[in-house]
């Protein structure tokens, strides 16, 4: 069979119209859970995780549920995805140093700012208020929330400061992991109290003021 040249014509063109169907490229997929993950964590801290759900996702994200169903499990899924990018985002930036300092006194007053000024942002709070509201329904909300959570790495780079700046600064710890579970906790109570509503709330001025407050019991609490 020969094709006449308007044939010919024709084919070329459909040939040369681009194919739409198919997957997705990366960035479109990329693209598709960040909008997936952004109407989860709106309407997870604004309604709550027992109020939220998977369709109400769906519809704020302008998908089927099929296509959530194709990236998340269940909602205790996605509930875990979006604390795991919550927390990512609350991390300082690789290129700033946490350990910086002269002294131990200097670099534990960097670590608490650096816990303070992540903890006490707007969705750091937020997600603390949901789990407090609902953990006694939903228990394995904290256990997220302690798996994703930077707690332990935390607890650890303290502990590795403590035992090696102990001997220089004259402080003595018989454990040094416990004593640096203290910390976070001395640094952080107040201030987030305070932001949860139970009392005043602090201006960014206040925690920074506090800094030396929280470390002082802790550093003589060592002696």
């Amino acid at each position: 069979m020969t094709l006449s040249t308007s044939s010919k014509a024709t084919l070329g063109t459909v040939a040369a119209i681009p194919h739409r169907g198919g997957r997705p490229s990366r960035t479109q997929s990329e693209q598709l859970g960040e909008r997936i993950l952004d109407a989860a964590t709106h309407l997870f801290l604004s309604l709550g995780y027992g109020a939220t759900s998977i369709e109400a996702v769906a519809r704020r994200a302008r998908i089927s549920k099929r296509t959530f169903y194709h990236r998340f499990e269940n909602k205790p899924a996605l509930f875990a995805a979006v604390v795991n990018r919550i927390i990512a985002r609350l991390r300082p930036p690789a290129d700033v140093p946490l350990l910086e300092g002269t002294n131990v006194d200097e670099i534990l007053q960097r670590l608490a700012g650096i816990i303070l000024r992540a903890a006490l942002s707007a969705q750091a709070i937020a997600l603390h208020r949901l789990i407090v509201a609902e953990s006694a329904r939903f228990p394995k909300l904290a256990a997220v929330v302690t798996e994703q959570g930077a707690t332990e790495e935390a607890i650890r780079l303290i502990a590795s400061v403590l035992d090696r700046e102990a001997p220089t600064a004259n402080l003595k710890f018989d454990n040094p992991r416990f004593a640096a579970e203290q910390f976070p906790f001395m640094a952080l109570t107040l201030p987030q109290r305070r932001a949860m509503g139970f009392g005043v709330c602090m201006t960014t001025a206040v925690p920074r003021r506090l800094d030396p407050a929280a470390r002082t019991p802790f550093r003589n609490s060592a002696r």
